[in-house]
């Protein structure tokens, strides 16, 4: 038994020690004396090895520490696989501790019940990689996520569903598609939420709701499936425009979501966190700018879009310097390649304004991921000043090169090769022209074939509603002579005028072709629901056109059409006077020496019209240099090979004079028409 002397001793030193774990001043981390104590204590205090992301005070708290958000959008579906570490490794040299990223539906599921999550389309890999650099994701999740792409995200074949859905609504057979979607994609990401071990810290619901509609059982129903996969412990947020009209429609009230705000950047931000905190629970309210723009959009036909570096790192500053958070968007714009670049309206559905393929934003980490500009720089200052945290230098700027002139050649008129891109047994006919959605086809191209009868003079042509952009070709219905249709015009949606059909020699029946250019579907607003095709009847003088053929157009077996089954030749001036009118494929090819020389590059399409452009089978987009501004598509390196590579060519119009392409090493936004750039 001890004695007493050593009871005594042993009671004094529990007390000095007891009183030592009560004193602030002799916590062993700093940091543990601003923890959220009384949050814990109403909410139970869990492991002290648990990770968890919360909100309290009007804070945010990662594992019991104070925490502000200074991140940036970064979309994984707007850079190739290939590129992902070094963008995101230019972000974290700018600051960014945590990536923003929305999860575009229409790529994961492109086709009812097709899943596609391998490539670009692997977010899981994608948020693998942004943890093991050091960041925690915001994740988007939608179903809408806007971002000036294809529809929002939706996927195209919900416009072909009757009767029609009422998208981003409590529509039941709207909601039916979202829960099988979530059904699928939620529980993939499951493990990857912050409490689980991964790094996603928020999820938010739809998307600046506020500015389209006002249905709150949508939005409560878009919670409810969230939680039945994520659980409770994960934030939810939204994120609307900073205004009482937008935040009233878009935020969710008795759901504990929170909501987060955007505004234009240069405007007052505080007034507006004074107004979020209406919009949260007491003391649920951390003033955060979720789209802190660093620059815009820019659709086809305007002036390129660059704001001023100083003036954005000042507005940044007025948010960091009193402890607010921001997400920075677009951190990384990158580049819509393919058909998924969105497009926007205004007054009416007839003002539709296509975005361009490069969605570079002029967000301080470029297209190619340049970072030596005033922007990056100016945003980096201040990032440094406010976090507190010595940033590691940024990456050099990857290499380009300018492989210079190539020399392109026609392969064939769209017309000579119309029987490989078309397979007969996905034609449909009907009485009247269906939209592109309901015969299968939901990006690219459509034709439409009918007949007209013999017309012994010129008449008028008219289509009242065409999304986007309609070529009229007529021919002799029983030419034997392999000749292409005759062009006749363009009708466009935004100008939607008439076209003379001239007076056409033919022994029977005029066949009437229409090739329908789907440009990009509205990604925002009330005209969201944007089926594509001939949407009206056709009329030739009065009379409208029956009988119809709908051809869904493959460009996919391109690179088949011409490397398997290589066809004739044909033979052009270099003179522009000679040079067809009529749309066309063109081929073009460059050698590239060693590895070392595979860097990324620009195709400078000057002097060309329209088209689709595809280099060693990549589609690379659209380029409009005729319209402009966007002159270059960016090629990046991972798409080219050492040896020859390949570059084909749709031209819708006609190709430069030239019959040339440039790859040069920058990018190239002056072109167009003046009339355009207003």
């Amino acid at each position: 038994m001890a004695s007493t002397t050593t009871v005594e001793l042993l009671l004094l030193l529990l007390l000095f020690l007891l009183l030592a774990a009560a004193a602030p001043g002799f916590s062993s981390s700093p940091e543990l004396s601003s923890s959220p104590r009384s949050f814990h204590r109403r909410h139970g205090s869990p492991a002290a090895n648990d990770r968890r992301f919360q909100i309290s005070d009007d804070m945010f708290w990662k594992d019991d520490r104070p925490f502000r958000i200074i991140g940036g959008d970064v979309h994984y579906f707007r850079v190739l696989p290939q590129y992902w570490r070094d963008r995101l490794l230019r972000a974290k040299a700018l600051g960014l501790n945590t990536i923003q990223t929305y999860v575009p539906w229409n790529l994961h599921e492109p086709e009812p019940n097709k899943w596609v999550f391998a490539g670009i389309a692997d977010i899981e890999a994608y948020l693998k990689l942004a943890q093991e650099l050091g960041f925690l994701v915001m994740l988007r999740a939608g179903p809408y996520i806007c971002a000036e792409w294809d529809l929002g995200g939706f996927p195209a074949w919900l416009l072909a569903i009757e009767p029609p859905l009422k998208l981003r609504s409590s529509d039941m057979t709207f909601l039916h598609y979202v829960e099988r979607w979530w059904a699928v994609f939620l529980p993939r990401i499951a493990p990857l939420l912050y409490q689980n071990g991964g790094p996603i810290i928020m999820v938010q619901v739809e998307n600046e709701f506020g500015s389209y509609g006002d249905d709150k059982a949508y939005l409560h129903h878009l919670v409810t499936l969230a939680r039945k996969h994520l659980g409770h412990d994960i934030i939810l947020y939204t994120t609307d425009g900073g205004s009482r009209e937008t935040l009233d429609k878009g935020t969710i009230p008795g759901e504990g979501v929170f909501s987060a705000v955007d505004f234009s950047t240069g405007e007052d931000p505080w007034p507006i966190f004074e107004l979020q905190k209406k919009y949260n629970a007491p003391g649920q309210s951390p003033p955060l700018s979720a789209e802190f723009y660093t620059g815009w959009l820019t659709h086809w036909g305007e002036k390129n879009t660059e704001t001023d570096a100083n003036r954005t790192a000042a507005a940044l500053e007025n948010i960091l310097s009193r402890n607010g958070s921001a997400v920075l968007y677009m951190a990384h714009g990158g580049t819509n390649f393919g058909f998924y670049s969105g497009a926007n309206t205004g007054q009416n559905e007839s003002d539709y304004k296509a975005d361009l393929t490069s969605y570079d934003y002029d967000a301080p980490i470029k297209e190619s991921g340049d970072v030596d500009n005033l922007k990056y720089k100016a945003l980096r200052r201040v990032i440094q000043e406010y976090s507190g945290v010595v940033l590691s230098l940024p990456p050099p700027d990857n290499g380009k090169k300018g492989y210079g002139l190539v020399t392109v050649r026609k392969i064939a008129s769209f017309f000579e090769v119309l029987d490989g891109m078309i397979n007969p047994r996905t034609a449909v006919e009907s009485e009247q022209p269906m939209a592109m959605e309901s015969v299968g086809q939901m990006f690219g191209f459509l034709l439409y074939v009918s007949e007209l009868p013999i017309m012994g003079t010129s008449s008028i042509l008219k289509i009242q509603k065409v999304h986007d952009r309609a070529q009229v070709f007529v021919s002799c219905t029983m030419d034997k002579n392999g000749g292409s249709p005759r062009h006749v015009g363009v009708i466009e949606r935004w100008s939607n005028r008439e076209l003379v059909i001239p007076k056409v020699s033919c022994s029977s029946n005029i066949s009437l072709f229409i090739l329908v250019e789907n440009l990009g579907r509205v990604n925002y607003g009330k005209y969201i629901f944007d089926r594509k095709g001939i949407l009206s009847n056709v009329t030739v003088d009065g009379a409208v056109i029956l009988g119809w053929k709908m051809y869904p157009i493959s460009l996919d077996i391109c690179s088949k059409l011409f490397n398997v089954n290589p066809i004739k030749q044909v033979s052009i001036s270099r003179t522009a006077e000679k040079i067809s009118a009529e749309p066309g494929f063109y081929e073009g090819r460059f050698y590239i020496d060693s590895i070392e020389q595979v860097k990324d590059t620009f195709i400078s399409f000057r002097g060309w019209n329209k088209g689709i452009a595809f280099v060693n089978n990549f589609n690379i987009g659209r380029f409009w240099p005729l319209f402009g501004p966007q002159c270059t598509l960016y090629v990046p390196a991972p798409i080219l090979r050492q040896g020859e590579n390949v570059v084909v060519i749709l031209e819708l119009h006609a190709p430069n004079p030239g019959l040339t392409i440039n790859l040069v090493k920058k990018p190239d936004f002056t072109c167009g028409s003046k009339q355009y750039q207003k």
